[in-house]
């Protein structure tokens, strides 16, 4: 097979079958180690199962890949859920999704913890004085980076530019920029095709790193060939799980209930989040902070920064609003405020990422016939440049927070605004890492704002 040279030869003997405790214990294993966003997380997989053990061949990879990158839900999440299916069924995407979460959970309830019972003393105030300013650095970057990938031609910039006015200036719901977005690249792909023929974001395979167990020329296994009888029976499965456990919140909480809300405004952001988390992050933020009242906007700014240094998906933020929501809220009395936490981070935990797992188990066979199909992807497209204009906005919110606490009646935080300025010169020039970047923020925000009081 032709390609790009690789460091050695590759092996010419395919790799022994893969058990299913074996599978778990690697799906346990990477939902430990899933630090770096999305990118970091499909670079790890594809090191551990394309080069390393050769589970999936690069294009079978890729191609999982590419139909996740058509999906809203965490892209690297769905990923392991559907290599998992593919090796071991139903069982075994399960499997590897929820382990994919699970550890981001746990770790997330304790620093959530942490952070609403001693979140005052001065050290940990210190540490989130610099994490605030990085974190906005950070979703700069992040509209620059989704901004050069999406933005190919002025049609594409205006969509990212009108959305930008309809959230800043118009206040429009996310939804509505999504579903009108939508709308102009269904009409686009008609209209105007080359307008929106993006091609591949991914590219194609470029080495081979010798057989695979799922290689480029295996055929689909049988359970993955798709049939409407089993799609019929996950789609109603995944209805069941999620009116079984609305209809038990409802049931105990009352339909005005934190955690009945919780579950059907997460459930809706499922649905919204194409072009990764910091795309839904804004209807997030208007839900839970303006409308919901369930944590503040310096809050939401912790948050982000606890779910940036912990593994997993990014959008496991939403755990963190649901557990100081929980506790704010008092649900279950004064006397139980880390039960409550915890319970309202699992309640939005299980209904967040409910739908990925419909998605990739009911329609994985089903979107493969779909894929490269203008008039499927199209949509996508112009939704991706809208996502461009509506981080932008998010990250002037964080920026307003951040430069002016008290608003814009009180002072300029002159500090604030230097550790931001490094961060976004170490994250645009250096190329700095998220980890290496927020503990050296937290470092010198302990030095301006906690250690100062810590000595007093």
């Amino acid at each position: 097979m032709t390609g790009a040279p690789v460091s050695s030869p590759p092996t010419r003997v395919r790799p022994s079958p893969v058990g299913f405790w074996e599978a778990f214990r690697f799906w346990l294993k990477l939902g430990f180690i899933s630090f770096g966003g999305p990118a970091g997380q499909i670079a790890i997989m594809h090191t551990e199962l394309v080069e390393r053990r050769r589970w999936i061949s690069e294009r079978r990879f890729l191609h999982a890949l590419n139909y996740c990158m058509l999906l809203p839900g965490p892209e690297a999440q769905q990923l392991a859920t559907y290599i998992g299916w593919l090796m071991h069924r139903t069982g075994g995407g399960i499997v590897a999704g929820a382990l994919f979460v699970l550890p981001s959970l746990f770790i997330l309830i304790g620093l959530s913890w942490v952070y609403v019972a001693f979140g005052h003393l001065p050290l940990v105030a210190g540490l989130f004085y610099g994490i605030k300013p990085a974190v906005t650095a950070l979703v700069i970057h992040a509209a620059h980076r989704i901004g050069s990938r999406a933005l190919k031609n002025p049609w594409l910039w205006a969509i990212a530019g009108g959305a930008f006015v309809a959230i800043f200036v118009l206040d429009a719901p996310f939804p509505l920029i999504v579903l009108v977005a939508g709308g102009l690249g269904a009409l686009g792909a008609r209209l105007a095709p080359h307008v929106f023929a993006m091609g591949g974001g991914h590219g194609g395979a470029q080495a081979s790193y010798g057989p695979a167990l799922i290689d480029d020329d295996t055929p689909t296994p049988p359970h993955a060939v798709f049939r409407r009888g089993h799609l019929a029976a996950v789609l109603a499965t995944g209805a069941g799980l999620w009116l079984g456990a609305m209809a038990m919140l409802t049931a105990t909480q009352g339909v005005s209930g934190a955690l009945t809300q919780m579950g059907w405004f997460f459930t809706k952001a499922a649905l919204l989040t194409f072009g990764g988390a910091y795309a839904v992050l804004p209807y997030v933020y208007q839900g839970a902070v303006e409308h919901h009242q369930w944590l503040s906007g310096p809050q939401m700014i912790d948050g982000l920064a606890l779910g940036e240094t912990t593994p997993g998906p990014l959008i496991m933020v939403v755990a963190f609003v649901g557990f100081v929501g929980g506790w704010l809220k008092q649900l279950f009395g004064p006397d139980a405020l880390f039960l409550a936490g915890a319970t309202a981070a699992g309640v939005v935990t299980f209904f967040t990422f409910l739908p990925s797992f419909v998605f990739i188990l009911a329609g994985g066979p089903l979107i493969e016939s779909t894929h490269g199909k203008l008039a499927f992807t199209a949509p996508l497209t112009a939704i991706t440049a809208a996502v461009v204009g509506v981080i932008l906005n998010l990250a002037l919110f964080f920026a307003y927070h951040v430069l002016w606490p008290r608003g814009f009646q009180g002072p300029f935080d002159g500090a604030s605004a230097a550790i931001a300025l490094g961060a976004a010169v170490a994250l645009f020039r250096f190329k700095v890492g998220v980890m290496p970047l927020l503990a050296a923020c937290a470092v010198i925000g302990l030095g301006v704002s906690g250690l100062p009081a810590l000595l007093q």
